[in-house]
């Protein structure tokens, strides 16, 4: 049976206006315990932020983030997914973009976020990426 992508992405994604302070989109992490939050223009996906995208575009650059925006350190080259395209065709296109999420897209609008930590616990939920994807944040 073909498994959609809507079966493992993580529905209701965090999402932020480009010009959001930079440590906003980090308490957001923090507090949602999660990686990442995709960067909107009204209601259409603009850009994915992780906290690796903070880090290395943001804090690397500059001693001081607070005039830094989620949209000067966030991935603009977007890789999506649709809710109901097949997991494996996604995971493909991740592989092929090298990234680790890609956000879930309907009608242009973000529904969702699939990681390849979603995809591992369920493939193979044995695995050391599966284990650390499933284990209890530790913010």
């Amino acid at each position: 049976m073909t498994q959609h992508v809507r079966d493992l992405m993580t529905p209701n994604p965090v999402t932020l206006a480009p010009d959001t302070p930079v440590r906003q989109a980090a308490r957001a992490m923090r507090d949602q315990g999660i990686g990442d939050v995709l960067v909107v223009d009204g209601d259409q996906v603009r850009g994915i932020v992780t906290d690796r995208d903070i880090v290395v575009r943001g804090l690397a650059d500059r001693d001081d983030l607070s005039d830094c925006r989620v949209g000067d350190v966030c991935s603009d080259q977007l890789v999506t997914a649709t809710p109901d395209e097949d997991v494996d065709t996604a995971v493909t296109r991740m592989r092929e973009n090298a990234v680790r999420r890609i956000a879930v897209v309907e009608g242009g609008k973000p529904v969702g976020v699939l990681s390849l930590g979603d995809a591992a616990i369920d493939k193979d939920s044995l695995s050391g990426l599966a284990d650390i994807s499933a284990a209890r944040s530790n913010t």
